[in-house]
Formats: C-alpha cells, sequence, structure tokens
C-alpha cells in the first residue's frame, strides 16, 4: 500500500496571486476543505504545502498555498499532482478501497480462470470499470457492479469475477 495517495492534479495557475487551478482525482471535492496540507511531486521531491484557501469553480478546485504568491512559481509544476498522506484521506465505506491499493491484483473467473492483472480502475458516470491486462497487450473491460466483482480480497491480493455473456 501507498503512503500518500493523489487527490488532484494542478492544471494552471489561477490569477496573478499564487493561486492553483486544481483538477480532483478525488470522489468527494469537498474534502478540500477539511485539508491543511497536501504535498506537491516536483517530480525531484514531495514538497509541503500549507493550504491557505479553497474556492471551487465549475469542475475545478482552487488552492492558495501559503508562501506562493507568484503566478509563475505555480506556472512551473504544471501537470504534477497533488498528494496527501493516507490518515488525511476520506474513511472509506464498506466494500470501497482506494485504486491505488487494488492495481496489480490477480484477476479470477468464478470458474477458476485467472484472466490477469488489474491494470487500471476507470471512473464513469454511471459505475466504475475494471480494466484487466490480458496477454497480447489485450485488455478486458469489467463494469464494477455486483454482478461482476463478486469478492475483493486484499490480503491475498485477489479479484474474482464473473463474466456476463459479451464481455469477452
Amino acid at each position: 500500500m501507498e503512503d500518500r495517495l493523489r487527490v488532484g492534479v494542478l492544471t494552471s495557475a489561477h490569477g496573478v496571486h499564487g493561486e492553483a487551478n486544481i483538477f480532483p482525482t478525488t470522489d468527494d471535492v469537498k474534502r478540500f476543505k477539511k485539508l491543511k496540507k497536501v504535498y506537491l511531486d516536483t517530480g525531484k521531491e514531495l514538497r509541503k504545502l500549507e493550504i491557505e484557501s479553497v474556492k471551487f469553480f465549475k469542475n475545478m478546485v482552487i488552492l492558495k498555498f501559503a508562501g506562493i504568491d507568484d503566478r509563475n512559481e505555480i506556472e512551473r509544476y504544471k501537470s504534477r499532482d497533488l498528494l496527501i498522506d493516507r490518515e488525511d484521506a476520506v474513511p472509506l465505506g464498506k466494500d470501497e478501497f482506494f485504486i491505488c491499493d487494488l492495481i496489480g491484483f490477480d484477476v479470477i473467473t468464478d470458474e477458476g480462470e485467472k484472466l490477469g492483472p488489474l491494470k487500471d480502475i476507470l471512473t464513469t458516470g454511471a459505475n466504475d470499470v475494471y480494466v484487466v491486462a490480458l496477454p497480447e497487450d489485450k485488455e478486458l473491460l469489467i463494469p464494477s457492479i455486483k454482478e461482476c466483482i463478486l469478492n475483493v480480497d486484499i490480503e491475498a491480493k485477489r479479484i474474482d469475477v464473473h463474466l456476463l455473456p459479451g464481455l469477452r
């Protein structure tokens, strides 16, 4: 398990006083109101930043960081991830998992066939979609619905699935 979780991506500067437009990668954008600090992945190191203020505009979060008062400094970090400590994460409900914790798990059918590792999880409007890496650079897309995702075993790093007709 990773110690830090991504909550957003810095997309651009907002205004001239060091505010940053953040594309949220979390299900709960209001969670930014409760955050006191984040880590900016600069590409060389993780830079701890204190959050001074939070605003929301359309699908973006606008953050102002303490000690950053210049648009040019924000622009240097375009497309960089914002991370939080795992203990600052929103508590998960029953049958909820962080995507990064499931990547690489073995995906096995209810008939015992090992399909391959979980490569990614796509977040869509209706339900998430599990992307399974198959041999020969192929992928299998499985909807994250109770009829398909039967069990997730964190300790065994295994996801048991049922393939509905037409999924292959």
